[in-house]
């Protein structure tokens, strides 16, 4: 039985770690109308149906998903996704320029700004080019509270994702991280990543020259 990560005002946030890669699977649910988004069906499908199940804690309604979103298309954030896809018969959504490498069919390819309504809470997509070309962060904005940002593998605590070396790729994502996430966002913004323990923004903000000098 997983434990709520946060019980905010109109939602509730809840995270579990699968497979050997420690990858962050997370599930946001309306408490008032019991709409659900899935965060990166990333591998072991019975935990991610119990974790759906233990949310349904969160709502006196009929808890349901309504999407599952794929922050970024490399495989160990995918190995999940059919099956929870036919078992909860959720659409799915990934960045627009990662759907050709998503084995699974994308049912809403994400631009950037794209922003979806849930019967209870809105989620907006943020494009951070570079770990790969479509990889999107997803923005929740708490009426009553701090902001929560699920970065993928874009952003954790210490610096950005992986760019393989590559300057130009470490650049895109540097500029987009800074301009689109740090520069827009407050420093009490909470950030889930993709791996590993969450931060905040603001914990990371005095980093950032560090990590643009040091080139990852």
């Amino acid at each position: 039985m997983t434990s709520p990560l946060h019980s905010l005002t109109e939602i509730t946030i809840r995270r579990i770690s699968v497979s050997e890669m420690d990858n962050n699977v997370y599930v946001l649910t309306s408490k008032s109308t019991g709409a659900q988004v899935l965060v990166d069906a990333a591998d072991d499908a019975p935990a991610i149906l119990a974790l759906l199940a233990d949310a349904q804690e969160d709502t006196d309604a009929e808890a349901r998903v309504a999407l599952i979103v794929t922050t970024h298309s490399h495989w160990d954030h995918v190995r999940a996704l059919a099956e929870v896809k036919d078992v909860t018969g959720a659409r799915t959504a990934a960045g627009a320029d990662d759907v050709p490498d998503i084995a699974v069919a994308t049912d809403v390819p994400l631009q950037h700004g794209d922003t979806g309504s849930f019967e209870g809470f809105e989620l907006e997509a943020i494009h951070l080019r570079g770990h790969t070309p479509g990889s999107v962060a997803l923005l929740y904005e708490d009426p009553h509270g701090p902001a929560h940002l699920f970065t993928g593998d874009s952003l954790f605590p210490g610096g950005i994702g992986n760019t393989q070396g590559d300057p130009a790729r470490f650049a895109s994502l540097y500029d987009d991280v800074v301009t689109r996430l740090f520069d827009r966002l407050p420093d009490d913004t909470v950030v889930h990543p993709g791996h590993g323990k969450g931060t905040t923004l603001g914990a990371e903000r005095g980093s950032l020259e560090e990590w643009k000098q040091r080139g990852w």
